[in-house]
């Protein structure tokens, strides 16, 4: 079973600090933003895949206390991003016992964000919230247990339709377990604006957006303006992979698409 290493990674790497910085430029957004992160560890095969989601506002709070709405379909240049993204990722890790594990190469290759509107936002946080109040597997995606195998359906998200999986009791266990997250281990988490000591401020943005925001409930006002998908699936397991063995790792990209 791969070491869970992510939850270590985690706590020393803030990837939402590449993001925060380019959003401030006046060039795009212009303004502090704020970030909502969801760890997510696995695939609809059970397989270890821990990567993480960010949903951003689409818009930010200037210096002059004035909202800045994002363009509809941009919110900042991928491109630009990606290297800055990949800088403040080494320069984190560097502080902590992990960075000797990671091979040289992995700083040498390209690194990918993605970023893409979503509307309003409300389909993805209902998305993101089965991560977070459900485990990997449900029981109505398990068919049957019979002589020590296992045999589970998933959705394969490149043709879109149901298979199924027959594995070992082992072997279920063990994909299972590996998505179980450190007692504590706080897997929901707010950056910018949405940041928990920016509660006063974000006040501030609900009375400067509009007269009528206050009477809207809490989580509607990323709703108010065009939200952006902003996903860092920075592919940690392969990061992982060098952390684990030190050598031959493929890539570390962070293209991965959120609606799997």
């Amino acid at each position: 079973m791969p070491c869970p290493n992510y939850t270590e990674l985690l706590s020393v790497v803030q990837p939402h600090n590449a993001g925060l910085q380019l959003a401030q430029d006046p060039r795009f957004c212009g303004g502090q933003i704020g970030m909502g992160g969801v760890l997510h560890t696995w695939t609809r095969a059970l397989l270890y895949h821990p990567h993480v989601h960010f949903i951003v506002t689409g818009g930010g709070w200037s210096q002059d206390r004035r909202w800045r709405a994002a363009r509809k379909d941009f919110l900042v240049p991928v491109k630009a991003l990606s290297p800055i993204f990949r800088a403040k990722f080494l320069e984190q890790l560097r502080q902590s016992d992990l960075f000797p594990q990671v091979p040289e190469q992995v700083w040498q290759q390209a690194w990918v964000v993605h970023s893409q509107p979503i509307g309003s936002g409300l389909a993805a946080f209902k998305y993101l919230a089965t991560y977070i109040f459900r485990v990997a597997i449900s029981n109505q995606r398990i068919i049957t247990l019979n002589e020590g195998r296992v045999t589970f359906k998933y959705k394969d998200s490149a043709t879109k339709q149901i298979k199924f999986a027959t594995v070992t009791a082992e072997e279920f266990m063990r994909r299972f377990l590996q998505h179980v997250l450190p007692d504590r281990f706080v897997k929901v988490r707010y950056y910018g604006l949405l940041a928990p000591a920016c509660r006063q401020l974000l006040q501030q943005v609900r009375q400067g957006l509009s007269a009528s925001i206050g009477k809207l409930k809490s989580a509607e006002l990323i709703t108010t303006a065009p939200v952006a998908r902003y996903v860092f699936g920075f592919e940690l397991q392969n990061l992982l992979i060098g952390l684990n063995r030190s050598s031959n790792v493929t890539s570390i990209l962070a293209s991965e698409s959120l609606f799997q």
